[in-house]
């Protein structure tokens, strides 16, 4: 019988780990480039994609609530679905989830405001979180909380600052939001996607059954929130053009200091906190794979403080390699792509269980619709990544 982990986590700890994997990338960078792609569009872009998001959030708990184990999707799927269902799952999350990571990464050298190579920054700051996971997840629950407190005060401080240091507010372009709304939806809604921590950790979790929906619940709620001030808070500040602004910087440029310097060290926190929980999320499911055999059983390995140690260094390295390429945009892209395919399967999950609920119906109809707004480079280099996953789970079952 395989070595389980401890339940040390309770629901306040579940809305923590969640926040702290939505709100780093997701306000510091992606809106703004949402923004800069599809302008006006984006304000209403961020309350919508977090109402769908919601659908999926819930399907995510429905399953962790009878699926209390960690590996998220992976482990549900296997269960109601099948093998290769699961694989599927599995695949899309690390691959999505890895070009999360690297994306954060990448943005924590943009508000240091490093001159130099950024890779060398993302690649540095991996490094150093990865160290700090393998301590377990007991200290990392309490640096995220610091964490968490840090970029909400941000957050706020940004959309405060922005709005009531605001001049005449130019008027919103209706063609613009109407060409540009479902792409930016769909590039939006991977910035909400952070529930699912919460769901892989589901092992870890005090009670599951009933923390985990509220954490799902009270985590989209407040992101929501937070996302939608940023939002009108940098077309407040920036004009229509405000995401165009951003590509070289952050949004602190946008304010003046003393705001401006809460708000970078805010982006830095909420940067490293992402990645955090990504190298936790990442080595959940690394784990739950090894389990199965879909991965090298030595994943599956525990150090004798329950913490999986092997999991963790193997999910670190190709968060590094995919770092390397530089591109923030294109990381988002991929993970929006490979992030929509993974909730589809979560929601096809719920379905087996109760073909009855709504929300998991609409939750699909979501991630099918949104998936078809993603780039196309993005979507054959997703492809090629899912068929040599394919090819992989042949050789082991070979």
């Amino acid at each position: 019988m395989q070595p389980t982990l401890r339940r040390e986590m309770r629901l306040g700890g579940a809305i923590v780990t969640g926040l702290g994997s939505i709100l780093g990338t997701g306000a510091f960078v992606a809106i703004g480039l949402a923004a800069g792609m599809w302008g006006d569009s984006v304000l209403i872009a961020v309350p919508i994609a977090g109402a769908l998001a919601t659908f999926n959030g819930l399907s995510s708990a429905f399953l962790a609530g009878r699926f209390p184990v960690a590996g998220g999707t992976y482990e549900y799927a296997y269960r109601t679905l099948g093998q290769w269902w699961g694989f599927a799952a599995g695949w899309l999350f690390l691959l999505a989830k890895t070009a999360s990571a690297a994306a954060a990464a990448l943005g924590v050298s943009t508000y240091l405001g490093f001159e130099g190579d950024r890779r060398i920054v993302a690649i540095v700051a991996i490094i150093a979180v990865t160290v700090f996971v393998l301590a377990g997840l007991r200290p990392s629950t309490v640096v995220n909380v610091v964490l968490v407190t840090i970029t909400v005060s941000a957050l706020v401080t940004f959309g405060i600052s922005a709005i009531s240091a605001r001049g005449t507010w130019q008027p919103i372009s209706g063609d613009m939001m109407r060409a540009g709304l479902f792409p930016a939806i769909a590039f939006v809604f991977v910035a909400y996607t952070g529930y699912g921590r919460i769901a892989t950790l589901g092992e870890e979790v005090r009670r599951p059954e009933q923390a985990i929906p509220r954490a799902v619940v009270v985590t989209l709620v407040i992101a929501a929130a937070l996302y939608t001030l940023v939002a009108f808070g940098g077309r407040a500040a920036g004009g229509p053009n405000w995401g165009l602004a951003l590509d070289q910087s952050g949004l602190d440029t946008l304010i003046e200091p003393p705001a401006s310097v809460v708000v970078a060290i805010g982006a830095v926190t909420a940067m490293l906190g992402v990645i955090l929980n990504l190298v936790l999320g990442l080595s959940r499911v690394w784990l739950a794979m090894g389990r199965r055999g879909d991965m090298a059983p030595a994943l599956a390995r525990l150090d004798r403080r329950q913490n999986p140690v092997n999991a963790i260094v193997t999910g670190a390295v190709p968060i590094i390699l995919f770092a390397m390429l530089g591109d923030v945009s294109l990381a988002w892209s991929f993970s929006a792509f490979t992030v929509l395919l993974y909730y589809g399967i979560t929601n096809l999950a719920a379905l087996s269980v109760d073909r009855r609920r709504w929300t998991a119906w609409a939750g699909l109809l979501t991630c099918l619709s949104l998936s078809f707004f993603v780039p196309l480079t993005v979507w054959l280099t997703g492809a090629a990544l899912i068929a040599l996953g394919a090819i992989w789970k042949s050789q082991r079952r070979a």
